[in-house]
């Protein structure tokens, strides 16, 4: 798929596109990203993308002319993108919507700074998408969390894919509690069945820890989650455990 990314501060990107999964899948051609210096559009001697508000004067607002400008250049020599503003206006992010916009052939970010942009650039915005109540100085960083989410929805892009069906959220349950060597430190314990070779003991122990883990973190998710009869099991397991303790 193809990513374009609209920033005043490109040199933000020239690490997350070299090292891992998104790097990784720039160099194995499964994602074309493309960071777009916005000030290019910009025509005075201090290559100016933002003025003042009109009616209060407070805080400066991104210049309409430049993105529109840029939008032009690029309709000139690809399709129309899907293109997202990340904003606190738009629906939070959450798994679900990092697999929806990994199915797109071409998403394009518009990274607002300072109070925002011109209204008038939303005519051009599919969708906002925010990762939260609160405000930040610029998209940049957001945008960076949306890219990498979608790069792990890409097949190839990881190296086992059932390291994305374990992944947390990707099957609307919290990630079971992992371990690893050594198998004893400071009095806590690796549980044994991790370390049976039983992998069918395992998995309905994980997948009881899982829940267990929702159920108390995140009761909100549990709450809207339709149970397999795996699942099920797994409840009836738990509170067996729960009563003979």
């Amino acid at each position: 798929m193809n990513i374009e990314v609209v920033t005043t501060i490109p040199e933000l990107f020239d690490q997350f596109k070299e090292y891992g999964i998104v790097g990784r899948a720039i160099k194995t051609g499964k994602i074309n990203f493309d960071v777009i210096n916005l000030r290019n559009y910009a025509h005075d001697l201090h290559k100016t993308t933002d003025d003042y508000a009109y009616g209060t004067g407070i805080g400066m607002v991104m210049k309409v002319e430049p993105v529109f400008e840029m939008f032009d250049e690029y309709l000139k020599s690809h399709q129309r993108p899907w293109i997202v503003y990340p904003s606190p206006q738009g629906e939070t992010f959450d798994q679900s919507k990092a697999f929806e916009l990994s199915q797109k052939d071409d998403v394009m970010f518009i990274c607002g700074r300072y109070e925002g942009v011109d209204e008038r650039i939303m005519s051009i915005v599919d969708e906002e998408i925010s990762i939260g109540d609160f405000v930040i100085s610029g998209g940049e960083t957001i945008t960076m969390v949306f890219v990498e989410a979608m790069a792990r929805m890409i097949p190839g892009v990881v190296g086992k894919e059932v390291s994305v069906e374990n992944d947390s959220f990707f099957s609307g349950l919290l990630d079971h509690a992992n371990y690893t060597r050594p198998q004893s430190y400071r009095d806590m314990d690796v549980p044994e069945v991790l370390r049976s070779g039983d992998h069918a003991k395992i998995g309905k122990y994980l997948l009881k820890d899982a829940i267990k883990r929702t159920i108390e973190k995140r009761p909100d998710l549990f709450l809207k989650r339709d149970l397999s009869i795996e699942e099920k099991a797994a409840i009836i397991a738990l509170l067996r455990e729960k009563k003979e303790c």
